[in-house]
């Protein structure tokens, strides 16, 4: 399966909720669903009701995609979930998901989206405990220090997510040194704390099947 090179605001209408996939453009574009709020499509407005396979089979897409993960690797993530018991599977599935290299590169403010943020790190743009790493799934713990090369502060890309993050509020768990373009990661997220909109007992539901 390739990665999706067509409209992010089609995934948006095909989920019937905001994924954010432009990440804080999303707040100042127009957004389709404020114009027509079904499915994409000629017979959009005529879907039925979901049924209950259909209803968590959505889920599972939404949470997938959110994040911009493919389907190998998103179900890779659930079977780590699955094999500890320390706290609900859920749970575990979305702290493995946001604490990817990508998705704390975009909360601190490096990039203006994920999307984004997958592109800076795969060009080795960052370090992770002063190493260099250009791999967008790498698994950050407590303690972990996410810093922006020297030579790479003038990206334009850069600059638009570090004014972006001006209005947007840094979760709890990270840490932002701006004037440094450093950040550090001080704990695992917990649910409260992880704003993705999707009901993730539904995507556990799913695979367990």
């Amino acid at each position: 399966m390739s990665r999706y090179n067509d409209p992010d605001c089609r995934l948006c209408r095909r989920e019937l909720v905001k994924l954010y996939l432009k990440g804080n453009r999303c707040f100042s574009l127009r957004c389709p669903l404020e114009k027509k709020s079904q499915h994409p499509g000629q017979h959009g407005a005529a879907r039925k009701k979901l049924s209950e396979y259909a209803l968590r089979l959505r889920e599972k897409q939404k949470l997938r995609r959110y994040y911009g993960i493919l389907e190998r690797q998103f179900r890779r993530y659930f079977d780590i979930a699955t094999r500890q018991r320390e706290i609900p599977t859920g749970t575990k599935l979305l702290q493995l998901l946001e604490t990817r290299l990508d998705n704390v590169v975009y909360r601190l403010g490096f990039a203006p989206s994920r999307s984004a943020a997958h592109q800076l790190v795969g060009h080795g743009h960052f370090l992770v405990n002063g190493r260099p790493t250009n791999v967008s799934s790498y698994s950050l713990k407590p303690g972990d220090v996410i810093e922006l090369k020297p030579g790479s502060r003038g990206i334009p890309m850069v600059q638009e997510g570090m004014e972006q993050v001006k209005g947007r509020r840094i979760p709890e768990w990270l840490r932002l040194d701006p004037d440094n373009f450093r950040g550090e990661v001080l704990a695992m997220p917990a649910r409260e704390q992880i704003d993705a909109p999707v009901q993730e007992q539904l995507v556990v539901e799913f695979y367990s099947r």
